[in-house]
């Protein structure tokens, strides 16, 4: 499941659910504000029944989406390191509450 959020006639943020072996993954999730975030996760894990895990893979330098995390009881599992071989990409981090995944990022 895939939602939008639209505030004013301008996509603010979106957000896709899917299903993976076990659980439901979430992401991606890209906000313009927390509040959005929170609002699309909601949103998402409503369509999910309270027995299945639900995962989220944050940026740790994104403090807001690492916030998220904790506020629904989430705990990490394991951690990556995004690494590059040329120059850093221009990415809006702030923005990104849940990445896509972890080979596309």
């Amino acid at each position: 499941m895939a939602l939008g959020y639209v505030e004013n006639g301008a996509l603010k943020g979106i957000g896709v659910i899917r299903q993976c072996a076990p659980g439901y993954k979430i992401g991606p999730l890209f906000a313009d504000s927390a509040d959005i975030a929170r609002a699309l996760y909601l949103r998402l894990s409503g369509h999910v029944s309270e027995n299945e895990d639900i995962f989220l893979d944050v940026p740790q330098v994104n403090d807001e989406a690492v916030k998220l995390a904790e506020q629904f009881a989430m705990r990490q599992c394991f951690e990556t390191a995004r690494m590059y071989t040329q120059n850093q990409p221009e990415i809006q981090l702030q923005r990104t509450y849940g990445i896509t995944s972890f080979e596309i990022g």
